[in-house]
């Protein structure tokens, strides 16, 4: 007996030893998207913020629509003028003072920094699928992937990044491509031929008939009737040509990521995807990357995969989004300078229309509705009480210079009209006045803005339609609704002309 329980206290000693060796994972925690902004506000010592106003124009609280009432901070922070008041006057001191100046405060203090720690990505193709697209049909090579984050350290959280990418099979070499935040889905799956169907048709029944062989009579009694057949053909309508067709027929390749798989698109997920999984599943530090800046970070890890990709152009990728992608779309090309060019759909604030400006769309709705697209440094700006409150004058810098971070290279930034649907609410004006107040940036390389010598405070909007894609930096406003749809086939042409690109 007594052996047995020396034998017993032995072997207990040996498990738990063997426990105190292995990591310990604790689950992330569980907040809803209220707890987990109080949670920030302490941290900021912030105490209230400031209500958003309602897009509805009939509501006690509705947003400003008012041109007059729509500037009460006139001018946007030059972004050739260092914080400490010196003149930008050359390319080196824009890279080596001004540009970093302007990342490194909108990375503490709106869209957050990404950690050190972020963990590795490796990619793999789960599918590759020969398909046609458009019209006349265009025979088009795609590839499902998967990005897996290296999750050792923290086996709880499982991020894995879905990308589908897109190229023309008979391109003679490698393609420009567009990455586009959406869905990875397939274009036009390839279908089994109609021999194909007949074979797996014959063989469900046969399995179905071993299970219960009375179904051979129910079979033979009805036998018109197919468990898989051929689908009928389905001809593309011409006059109904999508983003993915343009980009095809235009000779480029598309990839869509979905941001998704990165991190999602509330509150309650800053515990999990990405943001999580760096932070062992505990919440945010204030100067943390909110789910923008994750997303644009997702992209550079799709940039990645691209790269040694041989039949993409990897000098000319670029990044496209519309709305909350339009703004990670921007935000991308403003922290990786390896993207060639973007095409910013309808952004708002958060994207190319000023924080300053009171029209629409306000600093106090993304500070209580969607807190978590950025740092949580950024609640300071919408703070009415507290040690740790703060105005948006406060903040040095602005679209504009957000805009200024992608020069000199290709930035397209698009709107639709409010008639459509594309709001009021993202105030088209805002964007066109912040997009004028950054091409000093793109002067200073000796390129233009979408209208040289244009002041920004002052100069109307181009008329719907009128593109102004003449150089690096370009604006055009379609007659379509929330999309960038309609600005697709200007986006091609300007940049295919810009990169010197004509498909063979």
């Amino acid at each position: 007996m007594r052996k047995a329980i020396i034998a017993t206290g032995l072997a207990l000693s040996a498990t738990v030893a063997v426990a105190a060796q292995k990591p310990v994972s604790d689950a992330p925690r569980d907040l809803s998207a209220a707890q987990g902004r109080q949670i920030m506000m302490d941290k900021l010592d912030v105490t209230a913020l400031r209500p958003g106003p309602s897009s509805d124009p009939n509501a006690p609280n509705h947003a400003n629509y008012d041109e007059a009432k729509a500037n009460p901070h006139p001018e946007l922070p030059p972004v050739l003028t260092t914080f400490d008041g010196r003149k930008v006057t050359t390319p080196d001191m824009w890279w080596k003072v001004r540009r970093p100046e302007i990342a490194e405060t909108y990375a503490r203090e709106v869209y957050g920094r990404v950690p050190d720690t972020v963990p590795s990505v490796t990619w793999r193709v789960r599918a590759t699928d020969t398909e046609e697209m458009g019209w006349p049909r265009t025979r088009v090579r795609a590839r499902q992937l998967v990005g897996h984050v290296d999750n050792s350290a923290y086996p709880a959280i499982d991020v894995n990044i879905r990308m589908t990418v897109v190229t023309p099979a008979d391109a003679k070499g490698p393609v420009p491509l567009l990455i586009m935040f959406g869905r990875d889905e397939f274009p036009a799956p390839s279908q089994p031929s109609r021999a194909e169907y007949e074979r797996i048709d014959a063989a469900m029944k046969a399995l179905l008939v071993r299970q219960d062989p009375s179904l051979a009579k129910v079979f033979d009694d009805h036998q018109a009737l197919a468990l898989a057949s051929q689908p009928p053909v389905g001809w593309p309508d011409p006059n109904e040509i999508s983003r993915p067709d343009v980009l095809i027929k235009a000779g480029w390749g598309y990839a869509l990521l979905d941001t998704a798989s990165v991190q999602a698109d509330n509150g309650e997920g800053l515990t999990r995807g990405i943001i999580g999984l760096t932070n062992h599943g505990r919440t945010r530090e204030p100067d943390q990357w909110g789910a923008l800046r994750a997303w644009a970070w997702g992209a550079s890890r799709a940039l990645d995969y691209l790269q040694t990709d041989p039949t993409v152009d990897s000098d000319h990728v670029g990044i496209e989004g519309v709305s909350r992608w339009g703004k990670a779309a921007l935000v991308t090309m403003a922290f990786d300078r390896r993207f060639a060019m973007g095409l910013i759909g309808s952004s708002g604030k958060g994207g190319t229309t000023p924080l300053r400006r009171n029209f629409g769309e306000a600093v106090a709705n993304l500070g209580t509705g969607e807190y978590y697209w950025f740092a949580g440094n950024f609640l300071k700006y919408n703070a009415t009480a507290g040690p740790g409150a703060k105005t948006i004058t406060d903040l040095p810098v602005d679209s504009n210079d957000l805009i200024a971070l992608c020069a000199p290279r290709l930035v397209f930034v698009s709107y639709g009209i409010p008639e459509k649907g594309d709001a009021k609410w993202l105030d088209h004006r805002g964007s066109w006045m912040a997009t004028l107040a950054a091409s000093p940036a793109w002067e200073l390389f000796g390129h233009h803005g979408p209208m040289p010598g244009a002041d920004y405070r002052t100069t109307p909007m181009p008329p719907v339609n009128h593109g102004l894609t003449d150089h690096r930096l370009a604006w055009r406003q379609h007659d379509g609704g929330h999309t960038d749809a309609p600005n697709i086939k200007p986006f091609t042409e300007w940049a295919s002309k810009m990169i010197g690109f004509s498909p063979e």
